[in-house]
């Protein structure tokens, strides 16, 4: 009988990893990923020679790209304060898609910014735009040695003695102690957990300010590294308080020194004139089609699969974030149009240069925009599936308020549904795995057939059923398209394309190869209506592929503000007594990270002020992504003011699907248990 329950036993412990890896393997989910590019301006023409003579884009000899264009490079609003610039220049080697030796040229030159409270009276400090980051100058007139901006926020902090806070980049602000009077508070600066400085301010006397200045930042001594600005301190019965309400901050410990005979990709040929850097090329460069040719130090040129050469500059952008996406600043009175040219937030494919989204201001008096002065447009296009190879055609598509939007009906703007995918990466999935879609969809691999040609698909929307299929692929066209009813009252709404590479039934792993990916969120698809409002644009005209909608009130451009347009979308206007305003809208990336207190750590939210970005889903990886804290206080989008439509999900959902894998092992378990009895019986 030992025998009996020692082997029992040992088959109860194989049987448990056998269900436990299939309880592991049935859980394998392969997460979406996402990037930024923060593009600028789109340059279209035969030739570098036909770009560079159109006065459009430039002089004539030139085209240049400065802050007001490239919106990835730094720009202070109010003080109208830009430092970069990125040229292309007609010289000798300078044709087709070839800029010739020292033909690419980045400039930047300190400027002059004022802090973000601009109460406290700290004056302006130096700053310079490198690679489209924010350093500031160590010394006020030599641009060679720079330091990261981390934190220039005005927003108010309550730290209570023993708290700490965390300004970012491994910098942190402890209150040490509160004096028993309530009129001081002992402060300390530390890197990463070690102390560096600290200071006791006083909130009776002098500028409530502590000004942490360090020697030994790339040689320099007596650096200005912090300043704190201490509101006010309480001494209570049960808590001593003092509060912050602004602080500045450079990470001097990873200050940098550039030199002459330092190299930035391929711009090579560095000059340093005091204030000012200058780097050229010294080899030609090349644009290529179809290709991200890299600049320099983050920076990429974008060019189109076209005959005709079509490119743009941007800087990718992977840290996790919210992030402002403006467009070109406008000065003054004069009525202007944004367009994706020149507002990337809006729609825009490169390929087939197709852009359907335009926000047109005119008849500005003072700083008031007139009834219908404001007037934003948008109209359905057609556009390649991103995994052209594998979907033969096109899929129409709409910018609505800087989303990018695929309508139910080809030519009828009033049913949109949001793209979720449009992706050509390639995706290996075993049986049992799930891939993450986005937006609570989802797709799973149940099975391989035996004979290796076929995999049966399952798509879920928010863990539940909506649909499966099994796509072959030694017959037919490899793709699974995914037809939904009652999506805002239309049938047959095609919600989901899969194609399948191809399929493989090994000896240990049965494996899919997915290839092309094309998902729209039915579930939420929207249905605008003549009366609905978006914010301030609230006159809404369809005219079948077309929506057109302006305000039917007086639209007021309040300085220092950020007032909204409609739909998320904005203008930031200056805090100048001269008129100065942009568009903008933000987008998320990864997972958002705000204000928290976790025991006596509290973090502060930093900056992130990204502008002309467009967000690409690409549901490929496994990753583990940063997370980057935001400060700005920004506006709380409205939503649109029509209902989502959820029946076709629910419609759909006729099947749970199984997340308990592994129990179909017990009456395996009693089967091996009862053979076990019966040979030790008849023994």
């Amino acid at each position: 009988m030992k025998r009996f329950v020692a082997s029992a036993l040992a088959a109860l412990m194989l049987l448990t990893v056998f269900a436990s890896a299939a309880m592991a393997d049935d859980n394998n989910t392969t997460s979406a990923a996402s990037t930024v590019e923060i593009r600028g301006p789109v340059y279209n023409g035969s030739s570098l020679t036909d770009i560079l003579a159109n006065t459009a884009y430039g002089n004539g000899t030139a085209i240049t790209m400065d802050a007001n264009k490239f919106a990835a490079f730094y720009y202070d609003i109010d003080d109208n304060v830009t430092t970069e610039s990125l040229s292309i220049k007609n010289v000798a080697g300078t044709s087709g898609r070839t800029i010739g030796e020292n033909g690419l040229v980045y400039t930047t030159t300190i400027g002059k910014a004022e802090y973000e409270n601009k109460d406290v009276d700290w004056g302006n400090y130096s700053v310079i735009g490198f690679f489209a980051d924010k350093y500031i100058p160590l010394k006020s007139n030599d641009a060679s040695k720079l330091a990261k901006l981390v934190v220039d926020s005005d927003d108010k902090q309550t730290l209570k003695t023993g708290d700490t806070l965390d300004l970012g980049d491994g910098y942190s602000l402890q209150a040490k102690q509160v004096d028993v009077d309530g009129d001081k508070v002992w402060l300390e600066l530390d890197k990463d957990g070690q102390y560096v400085d600290d200071q006791i301010v006083s909130t009776d006397s002098g500028d409530h300010t502590w000004t942490c200045e360090v020697d030994d930042v790339q040689g320099e001594d007596n650096v200005p590294v912090l300043k704190v600005h201490v509101n006010q301190v309480f001494q209570g019965a049960v808590d001593s308080v003092a509060q912050i309400d602004a602080i500045w901050l450079i990470d001097y410990a990873n200050a940098i020194k550039i030199d002459s005979d330092d190299e930035f990709g391929k711009l090579d040929d560095v000059s340093i004139n005091g204030p000012t850097i200058t780097i050229s090329n010294d080899d030609t460069f090349s644009l290529t089609k179809d290709s991200d040719q890299e600049i320099g130090q983050g920076l990429y040129f974008k060019v189109a699969d076209s005959d005709a050469l079509r490119f743009y500059a941007y800087k990718q952008q992977t840290t996790s974030g919210t992030y402002d996406v403006r467009g070109t600043v406008v000065s003054g009175t004069q009525p202007y149009t944004w367009t994706p040219d020149n507002f990337a937030g809006f729609f825009y494919d490169l390929k087939k240069n197709v852009g359907t989204e335009t926000l047109n201001v005119s008849g500005v008096d003072g700083r008031t925009i007139p009834e219908n002065g404001l007037k934003y447009s948008t109209t359905i296009s057609k556009v390649d599936y991103d995994a052209d190879d594998a979907f033969n055609g096109t899929y129409p598509v709409l910018g609505f308020f800087a989303q990018k939007y695929v309508p139910l009906k080809s030519n009828d703007a009033s049913k949109l549904a949001k793209l979720v995918v449009d992706s050509d990466d390639k995706q290996t999935l075993k049986t049992g795995d799930t891939l993450d879609l986005g937006d609570g969809y989802s797709l799973q691999a149940k099975q391989v057939d035996v004979d290796g040609d076929k995999v049966w698909l399952e798509l879920d929307k928010d863990g539940q059923y909506v649909d499966d299929q099994i796509v072959s692929t030694d017959s037919g066209d490899h793709t699974w398209t995914c037809e939904v009813d009652d999506v805002q009252g239309e049938d047959n709404v095609p919600v989901l394309k899969v194609h399948v590479n191809q399929v493989f039934q090994g000896a240990v792993d049965s494996v899919a190869q997915i290839d092309g990916l094309w998902l729209i969120d039915y579930a939420n698809a929207i249905k605008i209506d003549s009366d609905d409002e978006f914010g301030k644009l609230n006159d809404v005209s369809i005219n079948g592929p077309t929506i057109t909608i302006s305000n039917d009130d007086t639209f007021s451009l309040t300085k220092d503000s950020d007032q909204e347009i409609g739909q998320g979308m904005y203008f930031k206007v200056a805090d100048s007594s001269e008129l100065r305003y942009y568009p903008y809208v933000q987008q998320t990336l990864g997972n958002e990270t705000t204000t928290t207190t976790s025991g006596n750590i509290t973090s502060i939210d930093n900056t992130t002020s990204i502008d002309n970005t467009s967000v690409t889903p690409t549901p490929v990886e496994n990753s583990t992504e940063e997370t980057q804290d935001v400060n700005a206080s920004t506006p709380t989008e409205t939503p649109v003011t029509s209902t989502p439509d959820t029946s076709a999900a629910a419609n759909n959902t006729t099947e749970t699907k199984n997340n308990t894998p592994g129990f179909e092992i017990v009456p395996a378990i009693f089967g091996l248990l009862s053979v076990f009895y019966i040979v030790r019986k008849n023994r």
